[in-house]
């Protein structure tokens, strides 16, 4: 509905997408993950079967929830970083676009062959050298169909501009929400945005100064953003990552500086799917968000940790919910103790956040993900924006 924004986590059990739709209409798509179908016991199964792969089920997804739009394409997406479960993987049994170009079909080139690409963003374009050259079948996959669509298509490339607020515009009726909607890039290649104006800081040492038992991570190189309407705000890190190891240096917490940045939110997607090295005390005491929302798709997601921290009302006191679009039956088995369940709310779905006019409150949809009747479960609020 015109004036509303909404934020689908959409389960496909391989990896991470969320779907956007903004409140003017213009569509926003944050990564389309598909590890494929490896025989690991300890990852989920495809959502709803495997009658497809996970890029068109989201491709499926999205093209019934833009039934609004004449043209049918995403105006922006969002690649957080290189990996699997956030792009698609790659087998040379996967077929070939219909396009005429060389690169196969999975997770992101998948939806694209389905739903076209306005303009494709990601942390490193066209140079894909940092922190060093970037290479693999998945991501030269990736590259590929990169290269063919900026040559032959319509599609555009970027490459995501940390601090600032101008590379995800309203591209239907910017002027109608120019005081109330926002999105603002906070964090890539760990260079964060510092809260002023669009400057920002390098977190990360420079490469030649790292010692040689150093590394910066792909995950920690995560670009993230905020979007913010009205008083609503939701911060998307991809896998970044806070929690310092023996031995590791500190500039490896990537969350510190982020959160210091953003300050409280209402939703946050966490951070590397709940992982042992993800939400730090700090990060989650400077976000405070009512609504946490896990993307989980192995069993060693969902840490009891991770989960004791989030509830810990000694970070921050007051109420939050916590969603997930999976519970492992090892993981539930594992967790299921009271103390440990008391805030999970939705435990299997897609979740979608509907975030009402003017960005005062919103409610949580949790949605039926064994068919695509888009059946929905339980509503979830109104949750009163802060």
């Amino acid at each position: 509905m015109e004036g509303e924004l909404e934020i689908h986590h959409i389960n496909t059990g391989k990896g991470e997408s969320v779907f956007c739709i903004l409140p003017d209409g213009t569509t926003l798509l944050i990564d389309a993950g598909d590890i494929g179908n490896r025989n690991d016991p300890r990852n989920t199964c495809t959502i709803p079967d495997s009658t497809r792969e996970a890029g068109e089920w989201i491709a499926r997804y999205i093209l019934n929830n833009i039934k609004f739009k004449d043209k049918k394409e995403i105006d922006y997406v969002l690649l957080t970083h290189f990996h699997s479960d956030h792009m698609g993987s790659y087998s040379d049994k996967y077929p070939k676009t219909r396009k005429c170009g060389t690169y196969r079909l999975n997770g992101l080139t998948e939806v694209a062959e389905y739903v076209p690409f306005a303009k494709m963003i990601d942390r490193d374009y066209p140079a894909y050298n940092y922190p060093h050259a970037i290479d693999g079948p998945a991501f030269n996959n990736y590259r590929n169909f990169i290269l063919w669509n900026t040559e032959h298509g319509s599609m555009k490339a970027e490459k995501f501009i940390p601090g600032s607020n101008r590379q995800f515009v309203l591209v239907n009726n910017p002027t109608k929400y120019q005081d109330l909607f926002e999105i603002r890039n906070i964090v890539a290649n760990g260079e964060v945005w510092t809260g002023v104006g669009q400057e920002t800081r390098h977190h990360f040492p420079a490469l030649e100064n790292l010692k040689d038992s150093e590394s910066v991570s792909e995950n920690n190189c995560s670009a993230g953003i905020r979007i913010s309407y009205g008083a609503f705000d939701y911060f998307n890190g991809g896998d970044i990552t806070g929690a310092v190891y023996l031995y590791s240096p500190l500039w490896t917490d990537i969350e510190t500086p982020v959160a210091k940045a953003l300050g409280p939110v209402e939703v946050c997607e966490v951070n590397h799917h709940a992982w042992r090295d993800a939400m730090n005390e700090f990060f989650i005491a400077s976000l405070r968000p009512q609504v946490f929302i896990m993307q989980v798709w192995n069993v060693s997601h969902f840490g009891l940790d991770v989960l004791a921290r989030m509830q810990s009302e000694r970070l921050y006191g007051g109420e939050r919910d916590i969603f997930a679009t999976n519970t492992p039956r090892i993981s539930k088995e594992y967790i299921s103790q009271s103390r440990n369940m008391k805030r999970l709310k939705g435990e299997q779905g897609h979740i979608v956040i509907k975030v009402h006019p003017n960005g005062k409150s919103f409610h949580i949809y949790m949605l039926d993900d064994s068919n695509e009747s888009m059946y929905v479960k339980s509503i979830h609020g109104p949750y009163i924006c802060r």
